[in-house]
């Protein structure tokens, strides 16, 4: 696995929101900085806590400029059925076929209860309006996610 690193070029991508809409990164840098959160699976105990914590300081965010999109390999009516679920407010988007996960350097070998397998790591990706990477957040726990990352706004 090979993660991208603050001062590289994030790639661009365009992937399939929780309403069926295709959505692109440069779309969304128009706006401001982006936070694109990779988590492993939609509706797990671990990413719901991580979401959850996001939809809740999602206001405090946006008030640094910061737009929140979550990614994972599930499909679009999955990341439906989450975001309904637990009311999350911010764009979830499908990379079904992990391409988006690889270009950033998240997808690669993980370990679970003995078990070795390729899947999706737990890294997020401040991007600069400029396509730039400022920040990689790839040390903090589920519950702790949001706050690592606005600790990060607070100093920069």
């Amino acid at each position: 696995m090979n993660t991208l690193t603050a001062g590289q070029t994030a790639p661009g991508f365009t992937l399939t929101d929780q309403h069926q809409q295709a959505i692109a990164l440069s779309d969304l840098l128009q706006q401001g900085r982006v936070l694109v959160y990779f988590y492993p699976k939609a509706m797990t105990p671990g990413c719901t806590v991580q979401a959850c914590e996001l939809r809740d300081h999602l206001a405090e965010l946006s008030s640094q400029g910061v737009t929140v999109v979550g990614i994972s390999t599930d499909s679009p009516q999955r990341l439906a059925k989450f975001a309904e679920r637990d009311a999350l407010n911010f764009t979830l988007l499908a990379d079904e076929d992990h391409s988006v996960a690889e270009a950033f350097g998240v997808w690669g070998t993980k370990k679970f209860m003995g078990k070795v397998y390729d899947g999706l790591h737990r890294i997020s990706f401040l991007i600069n309006q400029d396509g730039s990477i400022a920040k990689v957040f790839d040390s903090f726990k589920t519950k702790d996610h949001h706050q690592v990352v606005l600790d990060y706004l607070a100093q920069a």
